[in-house]
């Protein structure tokens, strides 16, 4: 049995040597875009990598966002074994992981913090999403802030330490810190950038701010590590998923973030279907629904 040590030496040497696939192989790679764009494949779990792998050429995607959770792509207890697999694999299609989201929000036996970022690290993973925190709102609101310091002071020092980006994804909802935006903010500003970042989600940021998104976004401008899109429309008194261009997000989101200088990765969300991808009428669905969206993105950017 393999030491840790040599797993991740082992696991260095694959990045440094599979070869990736010529170019103009798939048509991922036959796309010309300053676009630099992944897709969350939360949509597409439960089917093989290789599936996986061939679904994601057919769409022209060379980046995703990969769940390394609980209920995702691979659980947080087989890692070590798993994680290079699905890495070399999706490889052989032009893929790479450009974030990997966890349940992380602190360094934790439970979530495995450790073996998990030293992995994804030795495989040429550069960022993960961190898990998001949650208010108790019987109780005062700013001692619950400061007590997050701590958690996040060890989390990122490890996380440099390893040389892997933590990214914070707000949340819309009542109890989900930084759905205000300002709140994570002030955390963050015990941080540079290149130590703690946003996975910013312009959906939740326009439920909860409505029209003063641009504001959101010009606060978090200077630190986004990955600029998340999908959409909602308004229903009543609540809201639901919707499709790119069916909803309130639009191409003016794209144009505040090259006002801002933003030239960062992008990742969609393909959040509007319900159903399980191994369901076939379902993950046809769904990669028609994929489709658009990235065609409705590329036009926004372009």
């Amino acid at each position: 049995m393999h030491s840790r040590r040599s797993f991740f030496q082992s696991a260095a040497a694959l990045l440094a040597t599979t070869a990736l696939p010529h170019p103009g192989t798939f048509a991922a790679q036959t796309t010309s875009s300053a676009l630099d764009l992944s897709i969350f494949t939360k949509h597409l779990q439960g089917i093989p990598t290789e599936q996986l792998g061939t679904i994601l050429a057919e769409l022209g995607v060379t980046g995703i966002e990969a769940p390394i959770r609980p209920g995702g792509h691979i659980e947080p207890g087989a890692v070590e074994d798993e994680l290079p697999k699905f890495v070399e694999t999706l490889r052989k299609y032009g893929v790479r992981i450009t974030l990997l989201t966890s349940a992380i929000n602190s360094v934790s036996a439970e979530t495995r913090t450790e073996p998990l970022l030293r992995t994804a690290k030795a495989l040429g993973i550069p960022k993960y999403r961190l898990n998001w925190y949650g208010y108790n709102l019987q109780l005062p609101l700013w001692p619950q802030l400061d007590a997050l310091r701590p958690k996040l002071k060890e989390l990122v020092a490890l996380s440099k330490e390893i040389g892997i980006l933590p990214c914070y994804q707000n949340h819309s909802g009542v109890k989900m810190v930084g759905a205000g935006i300002w709140d994570m903010a002030l955390l963050m500003r015990d941080y540079t950038p290149a130590e703690l970042s946003w996975s910013f989600d312009i959906m939740h940021a326009t439920i909860e701010g409505s029209t003063s998104w641009p504001t959101e976004v010009a606060l978090v401008s200077d630190r986004i590590g990955m600029a998340v899109f999908k959409n909602f429309a308004w229903e009543g008194k609540g809201h639901r998923p919707a499709a790119l261009g069916e909803g309130v997000v639009g191409k003016p989101y794209v144009d505040q973030l090259k006002k801002l200088g933003y030239a960062g990765p992008v990742c969609l969300h393909v959040e509007h279907l319900k159903g399980k991808a191994s369901d076939p009428a379902y993950l046809k669905a769904a990669i028609e629904a994929t489709k658009r969206d990235i065609a409705v993105l590329r036009e926004w950017w372009a």
